[in-house]
């Protein structure tokens, strides 16, 4: 399940994606418009700045916009800054790998493997093709 961090952070870019190319938006009407709470909503901002998806500006007309074309933010760009692999289990993930720690099967016979990642691929293929441009009206 998607956490709310990473919820929160895509109706945050959302937000600011409806502002594209327009003036900045300050945290405090991000999170009431979007019933974020404000310190929470600074910490996402904070990650996504990171991740160079957002820059902010100080001042009057100061606030926070994107750095990228919502068109080119996808929502498996998102998930994987705030909740990691979009595989169900770390042998099948493709960014952060892991040998099961139970498993005693050869991985190339693994019936599990092999449906979960099938599972997964599905999932990252519609992930990677919704951008957050998808959620504009």
């Amino acid at each position: 399940m998607m956490s709310m961090k990473c919820k929160y952070a895509i109706k945050a870019l959302i937000k600011l994606a409806e502002n594209y190319g327009k003036e900045s938006i300050n945290t405090a009407e991000i999170a009431a418009s979007e019933n974020i709470p404000k310190k929470f909503l600074e910490q996402i901002l904070l990650d996504l700045k990171h991740a160079k998806f957002v820059n902010s500006k100080q001042g009057s007309k100061g606030g926070y916009y994107l750095l990228k074309n919502p068109k080119d933010i996808s929502v498996a760009d998102v998930y994987r800054i705030f909740d990691g692999a979009i595989a169900l289990l770390p042998c099948v993930s493709l960014n952060f790998y892991e040998k099961c720690d139970d498993c005693t099967n050869d991985e190339k016979t693994c019936t599990l493997r092999r449906e979960f990642t099938k599972i997964r691929e599905g999932a990252r293929v519609i992930m990677s093709k919704t951008s957050i441009h998808s959620f504009l009206k």
